[in-house]
């Protein structure tokens, strides 16, 4: 397929040019947005909608219980709703699990600190109660469990694959973008999850899920989305039958119409870890080789906010949500000195009256 023509159905699967009515609309679509830069996370989701969401109206969203964040795959965080993160977790829980436990032998954390920290959380969850993260280490250091040294992230990270609880509501923060969210029981957070009934191959529901908003794709892309096996990828579009179609030679749609393009900026910018760049094998359709690694994954796992015009990234930006400097205009390097500057400047704008929103 032409790359052009591949860009633009990208843009347009991600929501980029055929933007979601609501913020869970988008969430919904994209199945998993990757989350561990939070603010970017919710970024993400408001570039994907239309009109100018702000932060308080995503905030709104994780408030209502429409979407939630939690370990879906890779051992990531990502916003989903409530029903796809069952789906996910029926499919990736135990193999996220085995990831982790290489990790807790080295932090000393065994069966019985998982058990004590599970009975202890589910305990002081109940009743509808929450828990801020420093509220939930005084929780294990209260079961007789030192959280020190990363034990009490990945302890939370593992009961979050058990089922016990996800990062729900957002905390309130002063003087500054919000950061942080409560922790709530996953009973409570996926009520709407448990009514519906999982779908017969959760596993082919991700992979159609998948191509509904990264397509054109393949199997090597999805596999590499999913954290699993190219085996299990090819029996994942296998599973889906019709419900895809080949679209060129080895990329892979959704069956049916595709979202309808709307008028659309020239320049958008992009949160770090961002789907439209880093959800494939192959990262070179958006960005030339030679940029790549200005925008990662560097060697501590970062990936820069990107500038995109056209389905190319053409350039980086970086902003401080930190107090007293979210108010600061982001600061961006192009990497072709014929970019419209006008165009930059109105993508950091929307940006900036997202973040300060």
């Amino acid at each position: 397929m032409d790359i052009l023509r591949l860009r633009a159905e990208r843009l347009r699967s991600h929501r980029l040019s055929a933007p979601a009515a609501t913020i869970a609309d988008a969430a919904s679509h994209m199945m998993a947005t990757q989350g561990q830069e939070f603010w970017g996370a919710r970024w993400a989701l408001a570039a994907r909608t239309v009109g100018e969401p702000t932060l308080r109206d995503v905030d709104a969203a994780f408030d209502r219980g429409e979407i939630i964040r939690t370990w879906t795959m890779r051992g990531t965080l990502h916003i989903v709703t409530p029903v796809d993160a069952a789906i996910f977790l029926t499919v990736t829980r135990d193999r996220q699990l085995k990831q982790f436990a290489t990790v807790h032998r080295s932090l000393g954390i065994d069966a019985s600190d998982i058990a004590t920290a599970e009975r202890a959380a589910r305990a002081a969850l109940r009743g509808g109660n929450r828990l801020t993260r420093p509220e939930f280490a005084q929780v294990l250091s209260g079961a007789g469990i030192d959280p020190a040294g990363m034990r009490g992230n990945h302890l939370l990270s593992t009961l979050a694959l058990r089922g016990v609880l996800v990062l729900g509501p957002v905390v309130p923060r002063e003087g500054a973008p919000t950061r942080d969210q409560y922790l709530v029981a996953t009973d409570d957070a996926m009520t709407d999850a448990g009514a519906a009934a999982l779908p017969a191959d959760p596993l082919a529901e991700m992979f159609v899920g998948y191509l509904r908003s990264h397509a054109p794709a393949g199997d090597a892309d999805f596999a590499w989305w999913a954290g699993l096996p190219k085996g299990l990828a090819r029996q994942a579009r296998e599973g889906a039958g019709d419900r895809v179609t080949e679209v060129a030679d080895g990329l892979f749609a959704a069956s049916g119409p595709a979202p309808r393009r709307r008028p659309s900026p020239d320049v958008v910018a992009l949160p770090p870890f961002e789907e439209y760049f880093l959800s494939y094998a192959d990262r070179t359709v958006p960005c030339a080789p030679e940029f790549l690694a200005a925008i990662g994954p560097t060697a501590n796992g970062i990936v820069r906010p990107i500038l995109v015009a056209g389905g190319e990234i053409i350039g980086v930006w970086s902003h401080s949500v930190a107090v007293g400097k979210h108010h600061l205009l982001p600061q961006h390097e192009v990497f072709d000195a014929a970019v419209d500057p006008a165009s930059v400047d109105a993508a950091l704008a929307r940006y900036a009256r997202f973040i300060r929103g």
